[in-house]
């Protein structure tokens, strides 16, 4: 009897599951020195086959550019590997004699890492080293379209770590993708924190699932142009981050804001290093492309160059154009422009002051984005730290490529392809997610004080040792504990003998 292939699926996430967790006891075992021969092993399997893996993404899914996807997949592997090979996961992690505390490494024990399509074999090497440097067994779920380059990537991560001494196991991936799979791997009882980058339903399943999540909402960062900016490094930066593979990185700029006394300037600039300003119904040809008839945005669009796009909208733009930018008013839903869009289009806004230019970048972020990432370009440190402290983002950055600068590239974030957005955001954490949110943390605790000296430290010695009758001024009767227990029974005689001439 041949089974259906969702039934198929549910039964293999169920294998898979069942071997992760056995895997996991006998990893959770090792000394950091193993762990971290396992994780150099896998770093140095992933750079070798980086080349090969980025141009297998790039055919699957049609998504970006394979160049840049070698990059991406040198951040997933050794860049996460340089920032966490010290790191200690494992066992005594810090201890502190005078305080008479300890704090000890646990593993969580079985990750579900969610793979998107936009950032497929990346996504795979980083979220394998940071499950694993935390003693971890981890089991990846690919997005059905990068399916191939996904799986791919897990087997030389698995072999990779299997030939170090890692328990078999320990890496798996799941060859029959579909979301009844990928629901009951976020569902299990033995599913211990689900790792969850790529769409909102998807992230909100996560959360929904009744397990531990770290999941990542969208991005729609607005990038502010203050008039301090070196104007023409602010949009050199705005341009490599949003044709960086194609913009599919969510950290990416999504629109600009400019003062009212510079934007004929930036405009100009922007048009030499090769955005093309659209007319408005050009803009609204495009326009009609970015959103889909139920309000989520269009995956045709997703990792395609301008030249491309400006053919499906039937438009046509200079030669060399790299991004398409529409002057906007409106931000909302219904204004596409005001929203993620995961390729190289921008929209355009002009406000008067940084005041204003402030309001707007908090319109943009509340409308959708709230929590991830947003950049200022400016040389004036006061109006930077004004943002800083109203911004409703996880990350501000300065002077940088958005979409290399908030996964730590440019940066000196945590090199991280999972980026929280916090409560604001609907996240349960607001970090670039390193293996340290992947362990939990026992702490053995000494007694240093007993219960006199706690008193005393208080003020309360006296009042914990005092009599019943201390206090009393003179001329005050002393009352013993015999009268109390008199009075106390002539009292409950009195309210008998009241019930029962009520009756």
């Amino acid at each position: 009897m041949e089974f259906d292939k969702d039934l198929q699926s549910i039964q293999q996430a169920r294998d898979l599951m069942a071997r992760a967790k056995q895997a996991q006891k006998s990893l959770r075992n090792y000394t950091q020195e193993e762990i971290n021969r396992i994780i150099k092993a896998i770093t140095q399997a992933c750079v070798d086959h980086g080349e090969e893996l980025a141009k297998m993404a790039s055919q699957e899914t049609g998504f970006g550019v394979w160049q840049d996807k070698v990059m991406k997949n040198l951040l997933g592997s050794q860049m996460t590997y340089d920032f966490i090979k010290d790191m200690k996961t494992t066992g005594i992690i810090r201890e502190d004699r005078a305080a008479g505390l300890m704090e000890v490494a646990v593993p969580v024990g079985v990750i579900v890492a969610l793979i998107p399509s936009t950032n497929p074999t990346s996504t795979t090497m980083y979220k394998a080293l940071i499950s694993l440097k935390a003693g971890n067994a981890i089991i990846i779920s690919p997005h059905p379209g990068a399916k191939a380059c996904i799986q791919r990537t897990a087997e030389i991560i698995a072999e990779a770590a299997r030939n170090a001494g890692a328990p078999e196991h320990i890496v798996q991936c799941v060859s029959l993708p579909t979301l009844q799979a990928t629901d009951q791997l976020m569902k299990h009882k033995d599913t211990a924190v689900i790792l969850a980058t790529g769409g909102e339903a998807m992230v909100k399943a996560a959360y929904s699932s009744g397990n531990p999540a770290l999941g990542v909402g969208p991005g729609n960062g607005p990038a502010f142009i203050e008039r301090s900016a070196d104007l023409s490094k602010a949009v050199k930066r705005i341009i490599d981050s949003k044709t960086f593979d194609n913009g599919t990185i969510c950290a990416s700029e999504q629109s600009i804001v400019v003062e009212a006394c510079m934007k004929d300037a930036v405009m100009k600039e922007l048009e030499a290093q090769g955005g093309y300003f659209m007319t408005e119904e050009e803009s609204q040809k495009v326009g009609k492309f970015i959103m889909r008839a139920n309000n989520t945005m269009n995956p045709a669009i997703v990792g395609k160059d301008a030249g491309h796009i400006c053919r499906m909208a039937g438009i046509t733009a200079p030669a060399g154009t790299k991004v398409l930018i529409s002057q906007e008013q409106g931000v909302g839903k219904d204004h596409p422009y005001s929203r993620e869009k995961l390729c190289p289009i921008l929209g355009f806004y002009t406000v008067e002051n940084w005041e204003q230019a402030c309001d707007k970048c908090m319109e943009l972020l509340e409308n959708e984005g709230a929590g991830h990432t947003m950049t200022i370009h400016s040389e004036n440190e006061a109006i930077i730290k004004e943002f800083a402290l109203k911004k409703p983002v996880s990350r501000l950055l300065v002077n940088t490529a958005a979409a290399l600068g908030g996964v730590g590239a440019t940066t000196n974030l945590a090199p991280a392809l999972t980026l929280g957005c916090g409560a604001v955001g609907g996240s349960a954490t607001s970090d670039n997610v390193t293996p340290l949110n992947l362990i939990n943390i026992k702490r053995l605790a000494y007694g240093v004080k007993e219960l006199e000296e706690l008193r005393a430290e208080q003020g309360m010695e006296k009042t914990a040792q005092a009599p019943l009758s201390e206090g009393l001024g003179k001329g005050e009767q002393q009352v013993s504990q015999m009268e109390i227990e008199e009075i106390t029974k002539e009292v409950l005689k009195k309210i008998l003998q009241e019930r029962t001439i009520r009756r």
